[in-house]
């Protein structure tokens, strides 16, 4: 049976229910990772609270970890009832993620991969784990939680469903890349935003033995 981790962008979480309903009847597991940034975004921006990112991750602030959380759990409860009734809501301290904390943005975290029976059991039970990336208070990268959340169930495959084609390079998607070139194009400084940490985590995914697609960008195993 394959084992599906699907990451889902928060501008796209709603509109991919169906994909992740199609993966599911297929007779596959397939365990949900969400993000929330333009709902944290907006809700920051409306409460006057400042809005700033280092290399794509968000910096957390006291005053914005309310908001976070917040977020976050509007977004599940929207995803899980997009999916319907196999969904399962669960947040990173439910699942027990492992995390290691990022002082130099705030409350933020990066997760580790490490053993997951909660997620494993309701997978096993037919449920549909939708995951918000939260945990002891702290902000934690979606991306990084999903490669953490694949290699620690032993995921056949890891999915990032954005808002764009894939890693674009000269204004083209690039249809794959290998884990060294990936890193070496992080390490130069020509990507900026968001495919910073999706990539890094592909990276991270692929070489624990977990292939990757970034949209139609494949990060095949090193």
């Amino acid at each position: 049976m394959t084992r599906v981790v699907v990451k889902l962008g928060g501008r796209v979480a709603g509109a991919s229910a169906a994909h992740v309903r199609t993966l599911a009847a297929g007779g596959g597991q397939v365990c949900v990772v969400h993000g929330a940034g333009p709902q944290i975004s907006e809700e920051m921006a409306r409460a006057g609270v400042r809005v700033q990112f280092v290399d794509g991750r968000r910096v957390t602030t006291e005053a914005a970890i309310e908001i976070v959380l917040a977020s976050f759990a509007a977004v599940n409860e929207e995803l899980c009832t997009a999916i319907g009734t196999d969904a399962l809501g669960l947040s990173g301290d439910e699942i027990g993620l492992e995390v290691e904390p990022v002082p130099a943005l705030g409350l933020v975290a990066e997760a580790h991969p490490s053993a997951l029976p909660v997620l494993v059991g309701a997978l096993a039970a037919g449920r549909i784990p939708v995951v918000a990336p939260v945990t002891r208070r702290l902000n934690v990268n979606a991306d990084s939680a999903a490669a953490a959340i694949a290699t620690g169930i032993d995921a056949d495959r890891l999915e990032f469903l954005t808002d764009v084609g894939g890693l674009i390079l000269d204004g083209e998607v690039v249809d794959s890349i290998d884990p060294d070139s990936a890193e070496e194009l992080l390490r130069g400084g020509a990507l900026a935003g968001g495919i910073i940490p999706k990539l890094a985590a592909a990276v991270a995914a692929a070489r624990s033995g977990v292939p990757v697609a970034i949209g139609r960008t494949e990060v095949p195993v090193a």
